[in-house]
């Protein structure tokens, strides 16, 4: 038997409704959705989506909020750059 979703793949449950570019673009939304993701605590490959916003790693149980549809959203990560640019130590010459 074919596999009848190839290209569209888990869009596939609308048919024909909604248009090619919106069916495209939860398509691929999906994709990342439902992948699995690094875990910040255990570091292994094992975080999967619990519910909207709650992510759990599947190996240590560690359940952390993140964005709806990544466990890490990109606003997120530009907060945790200035914080890490805030916290890290000042290195300063001797003299001054």
């Amino acid at each position: 038997m074919a596999k009848r979703t190839k290209k569209v793949g888990s869009a596939g449950r609308f048919k024909a409704r909604y248009g090619v570019r919106a069916r495209t673009k939860i398509r691929n939304v999906e994709i990342h959705q439902k992948a699995k993701h690094i875990c910040p605590s255990c570091g292994h490959k094992k975080v999967k989506r619990a519910s909207t916003s709650i992510w759990q790693c599947k190996k240590c149980g560690v359940k952390f909020a993140g964005g709806a549809y990544l466990p890490k959203t990109e606003a997120g990560q530009n907060v945790e750059k200035i914080l890490r640019g805030i916290t890290a130590p000042k290195i300063t010459e001797e003299g001054e």
